[in-house]
């Protein structure tokens, strides 16, 4: 009688007053179709998984060694101030919306900018912050243009930005004081959506811009402040090379550039102006160079190197132009590179698989790391986390693709069920860094997940980037058609459940794999992802048209277009015959929430199955807490229902 007394009432606690079953309610912001009454128990069961936070750099303060960092305590990135190492984190800002990015007025640090968009629509304003009276003043235009990429002059009185204020499609370059907005003018008219601004020259009289054609084709121009003139440097005459500038040397008699000129990887080189000549720097490391930046003095660059995903910080000596790499720096992923202007102290974001995303300095002096951040874990067991594994595998045509492979947890015995994660991009890539509420499902579902590299991916030289262009689209599908054979020579993992998920291109690599390999995968959940690249071309932000195209194909091409018909996974829906579940934000400017909708209603047309979820405040993927926990419940029933059982 007791065990009978003790059963109803565990029973009686997973039922409401009215004797039903608690479940999670469904907020307005939200669209739910087919997706089946999660329980509430969801939240308690999950809630390690979904209370751990990050922390991203902003910036140094200008005088004082203190810092702007972006972190979360409520529901969206916000701005925090931290004093010191270990210390508060400070929140300044306080907006339902996330904050983007920031930089601090450079001189005396009495204000900063930042820019934030609206639900997820990505028409980023720039805003100023007064720290003395919290008062935050709208700098650009409010209306539906893009504008970011803030630039100081060494004076600290000036920004430059890009904005597609002009006509919504091409990025141009302006110029304002942040103190007065009415000092906004236009200072290179430019065609085209890959426009930036890169650095000023050390006396401010010339700046170098930026047109990105492609991933791997790039141009470096520069402008005259006084008279408006624009002159292309790099390269003189058209070619297919990507070349970036770091910024000047301190006497302006030249530029530090990354340029993939005559090499596979980005090196890291120096241009002097007089002579026209490229002196390469960083040839002996056989890795992609990136994230670099110039101490105040000029006299000493720091950079990484991807080294397979992990990154090396290497510094380099201008007077000399010899480079070492810097000691005790942990095995990881950094970004986010800043000198403090003391020239000493470097500030870096940091993380693992076992370390969300914080900050850490690095003290030239000392040769130590000094951590600034510490995020809650929010109850994840860290020490139980295994390191990643690096596999390679053999595709059809003989190139070898490469991922990693995030085990489950060694509690678990016998052949372990599988999720394949594709990035997006696709120029992209997958690195073995900290895998937040995807640990709920290594450590407490006993499922494995591999994070593939496909071809097209970055950081394995340019020809691997171009191998997916175009015509050769469904070269990348079939990577993962090769992945699904290394799994099956695995003792380990179970290929009769497999899942495969993504997003953005990623959700287009599930949605070809779920027709393509239907009959070897178990479901698949496809994120913000393309059904059709046509439709795509159509309704994608005009500033972001012709590089995707590049990409993509030109669907004005008839040939391209008929070949984005044939591929289209909209035009294959008869051959997915397993679960799908499509998620998508209302506001996505990238990849529009027509390309899930349309999806969507032609498989229940066809009788499939799939489950929707769309948040009517979200963009390119989820960026709030409350949307991002929806999602995970939804997901991990789907996996639940559809992969293990």
């Amino acid at each position: 009688m007791k065990h009978i007394c003790i059963l109803f009432l565990m029973l009686s606690l997973s039922f409401n007053i009215y004797g039903q079953a608690a479940t999670i309610p469904i907020a307005d912001n939200l669209v739910v179709e087919n997706i089946p009454a999660l329980s509430s128990s969801y939240i308690n069961d999950l809630k390690n998984y979904t209370e751990s936070r990050f922390a991203n750099f902003v910036a140094w303060h200008p005088v004082r060694k203190e810092m702007l960092i972006l972190t979360r305590f409520a529901n969206s990135n916000q701005v925090h101030y931290v004093k010191m190492p270990g210390g508060d984190r400070q929140q300044i800002t306080f907006f339902e919306e996330p904050v983007g990015s920031g930089s601090f007025e450079p001189n005396k640090g009495d204000y900063f900018l930042f820019t934030k968009d609206i639900g997820g629509n990505e028409f980023s304003q720039i805003y100023r912050f007064d720290l003395a009276t919290n008062k935050v003043t709208l700098l650009t235009d409010g209306k539906k243009s893009q504008n970011g990429g803030i630039n100081w002059n060494h004076q600290g009185d000036l920004i430059l930005y890009t904005s597609t204020k002009r006509n919504g499609q091409d990025r141009d370059i302006y110029q304002m004081n942040p103190l007065d907005p009415s000092t906004d003018k236009i200072i290179s008219e430019n065609s085209g959506g890959g426009w930036s601004v890169s650095a000023w020259s050390p006396d401010d009289k010339k700046v170098l811009i930026a047109e990105g054609i492609s991933a791997n084709e790039s141009r470096i121009y520069e402008v005259d402040m006084k008279y408006g003139t624009k002159t292309r440097i790099l390269p003189e005459v058209d070619e297919r090379t990507t070349y970036h500038a770091v910024t000047y040397s301190q006497d302006g008699k030249g530029i530090y550039i990354i340029t993939n000129k005559d090499s596979e990887f980005n090196r890291l080189a120096y241009y002097e102006m007089s002579t026209k000549k490229i002196n390469y720097i960083s040839t002996p490391i056989p890795w992609n160079v990136g994230g670099a930046a110039l101490s105040k003095d000029g006299s000493q660059l720091v950079f990484l190197a991807n080294e397979n995903g992990y990154s090396k910080m290497y510094i380099l000596s201008t007077k000399t132009n010899t480079y070492k790499e810097l000691a005790n720096v942990p095995k990881g992923v950094i970004g986010g590179l800043e000198w403090h202007n003391n020239g000493q102290s470097l500030a870096f974001a940091f993380n693992d698989y076992k370390t969300p995303s914080d900050i850490f300095e690095y003290d030239l002096k000392s040769q130590k790391i000094i951590r600034w951040t510490e995020s809650e874990l929010g109850g994840m067991d860290v020490s139980t986390f295994q390191e990643p594994e690096l596999i390679t595998w053999k595709s059809f045509d003989g190139q070898m693709i490469s991922g990693y492979l995030y085990k489950a947890s060694s509690k678990f015995t016998g052949k372990r069920p599988v999720i394949i994660s594709i990035h997006g991009g696709p120029e992209a890539q997958s690195l073995p860094q900290f895998q937040g509420r995807w640990n709920y499902y290594t450590n407490e579902l006993g499922i494995s997940i591999i994070f593939p590299n496909v071809r097209g991916s970055s950081g394995y030289g340019k020809t691997f980037l171009d191998a997916d262009n175009g015509m050769k689209r469904e070269d990348s599908v079939k990577d993962i058609g090769a992945l699904l054979d290394w799994i099956k020579e695995q003792k380990e993992l179970d290929t009769d459940r497999i899942m495969v998920t993504g997003g953005s291109y990623g959700g287009y690599m599930s949605l070809a794999v779920s027709f393509r390999y239907s009959d070897r995968i178990r479901c698949a959940i496809d994120v913000v992802g393309i059904s059709n690249f046509n439709t795509f071309m159509k309704n994608t932000e005009a500033y972001r048209r012709d590089l995707r195209r590049v990409e993509y194909g030109d669907e004005r091409d008839v040939d391209m277009a008929a070949f984005f018909e044939k591929i289209a996974p909209l035009n294959h829906v008869d051959e997915i015959k397993k679960p799908l579940l499509i998620v998508q934000g209302g506001n996505d400017p990238r990849v529009p929430y027509t390309e899930a909708t349309q999806m969507k209603d032609r498989i229940i047309k066809n009788g499939g199955k799939v489950w929707f979820l769309m948040a009517k405040d979200e963009g390119h993927g989820f960026r709030k807490k409350n949307n991002q926990d929806f999602q995970f419940y939804t997901s991990t029933e789907f996996i639940k229902q559809f992969l293990l059982n």
